[in-house]
């Protein structure tokens, strides 16, 4: 094992005083690194450094294109390391390298279009009373905390970490215990893009130590979380204690709907991917398929086929011909056994493929499933003809993250939206119909902060990407908004009135009783 990975402190590595972090490898349960963690002493001492970085205003107050310019140079240092990036991602997560290799390169796509933004952004003058001018400028808002899950590292840390510096702020990211490696990568490669010391730092560590100890601090003028709904309430509580700004973007369980409209075939391609992608392990995962009964048992016949199929070809995550790699961690298999073990011994749902951890020996590469935390494509449904049972289960209402969905028919329009609607959660959701005019009249009545028709899961740096229920958080990440949630607005308003004019509307307290103003 290499020497143990340091936090990125003030632009340098820097060991942490708490315990060493083990970094495992999914598919095969083998500790390969170790991670410092930082103490709530090096979180101060860290959010203090970023605090003075944003006072010295050499990156709060650098011109808009200097930020552009050296957003657009961390895209293109980050397209260059992309190997190295990918190979650790793949290492730390288990997703399949197959997947990896589709989305780390899309994540400079984040980096460009705020660059861009910055270079085309307008203030407003608002028209006024009088001979004043009233200009609005976005100005940063300090230091900001965000906080990262395990399941998409790189991913999410850009998401949030773009509009926050192109806006001028200063970052301190906490990454996911499990996860940490690719985002402290990222120090290195921000600095020799041009970001100066202090204002990108990296803590690892735990939520109820090192998380905590950020979110608390009262220089913490923002923070950022994406993580589950309980973590994002004790979170939010905190922050709001301080007046800080806060997003959230927590849980789902996710509809998707096939209406007998739909093209059925092109629909379970677009199921598959909306569940087993990333192992289900996504916070958008299609895992409630709700389908016209009309088509019930086509979808079923495809669906379990695809889902076999899968099966068969997953092996090592390292595996370029690998199609679906492990869970996180043994943490995370033992919630999904649970969840769907449950269905099924209750008898309230059947498991038509999966339902257990695999053992076993790989087909495809031989890899030993019994060391790491594989579990299959599995479809659940109604064991009965009355889907009443099932709707009752935990595995319909909680958010699994695993690669399970329960499939349930439907009759009516109005049916297939209150099976939609049936959650707590309400980020993502999917339509399947070739009907254009009930494609828009069923999406308004979805309650959920995006809606994907004919397809899902796609995800675009313009697009805003956030929930519509509590339980899937406040705020949205990606686009003008995302920015805009990073600065506060500043009003100047100047006089341009000549000394004779002000003399005449500007003197308050004048002698007599002459009219005066006010605003």
């Amino acid at each position: 094992m290499s020497k143990p990975y340091h936090m990125w402190v003030a632009g340098q590595e820097r060991p942490g005083k708490a315990e060493l972090i083990p970094v495992e490898d999914p598919a095969t349960g083998e500790i390969f690194a170790q991670c410092h963690a930082a103490s709530a002493e090096d979180v101060h001492e860290t959010i203090q450094l970023a605090h003075q970085a944003f006072r010295s205003g050499a990156w709060s107050k650098a011109p808009r294109q200097t930020r552009a310019d050296v957003l657009d140079k961390a895209a293109a240092l980050l397209t260059e390391h992309l190997p190295d990036l990918i190979h650790l991602e793949v290492r730390q997560t288990g997703r399949a390298i197959r997947e990896m290799n589709a989305q780390v390169p899309t994540l400079v796509k984040w980096f460009k279009y705020y660059a861009a933004l910055l270079r085309i952004e307008q203030r407003s003058v608002l028209p006024t009373m009088g001979k004043l001018h009233n200009w609005v400028d976005r100005v940063p808002l300090g230091v900001v905390v965000q906080i990262t899950p395990f399941n998409h590292p790189l991913l999410i840390a850009v998401k949030k970490l773009a509009p926050a510096l192109a806006a001028g702020n200063s970052v301190v990211v906490k990454p996911s215990e499990l996860t940490p490696l690719t985002t402290l990568l990222l120090g290195k490669l921000l600095k020799q893009a041009g970001i100066p010391d202090g204002v990108f730092n990296v803590l690892p560590g735990f939520g109820v130590t090192t998380g905590r100890a950020m979110v608390e601090h009262p220089l913490v003028r923002k923070v950022d979380v994406t993580g589950g709904t309980q973590a994002g309430r004790a979170i939010g509580s905190i922050v709001g204690g301080n007046l800080a700004r806060f997003t959230a973007e927590l849980g789902g369980k996710a509809p998707l709907v096939v209406f007998e409209q739909a093209d059925v075939d092109v629909a379970v391609n677009g199921i598959a991917f909306g569940s087993f992608i990333a192992s289900g392990q996504t916070c958008v995962a299609s895992t409630r398929i709700i389908v016209h009964n009309k088509v019930l048992p086509h979808v079923l016949e495809w669906l379990k086929a695809k889902a076999e199929s899968i099966m068969r070809r997953m092996g090592s995550p390292s595996n370029v011909e690998s199609m679906m790699g492990p869970l996180v961690s043994a943490k995370q298999l033992r919630n999904v056994e649970n969840l769907v073990g449950e269905a099924v011994d209750s008898k309230n749902a059947i498991a038509i493929t999966g339902g257990g951890r695999m053992m076993g020996q790989s087909t495809l590469d031989r890899t030993d499933f019994s060391k790491g935390y594989f579990f299959p494509p599995s479809i659940l449904t109604s064991n009965t003809t009355d889907r009443g049972s099932i709707l009752k289960t935990r595995i319909w209402k909680e958010e699994a993250f695993g690669p399970v969905i329960v499939v349930v028919g439907f009759d009516t329009e109005e049916e297939a939206i209150t099976l939609a609607n049936d959650s707590e959660f309400g980020l993502g959701a999917a339509i399947w119909t070739k009907d254009l005019a009930q494609a828009f009249r069923v999406s308004e009545q979805i309650e959920a902060g995006i809606v994907w028709i004919n397809t899902h899961h796609r995800n675009d740096p313009s697009s805003p990407w956030g929930g519509a229920k509590s339980s899937s958080g406040v705020g949205s990440e990606n686009g003008v908004d995302a920015y805009n949630e990073y600065t506060t607005m500043k009003s100047t308003v100047v006089n341009y009135a000549s000394t004779e004019e002000a003399l005449a509307s500007e003197d308050w307290f004048k002698e007599g009783n002459g009219d005066v103003r006010y605003g």
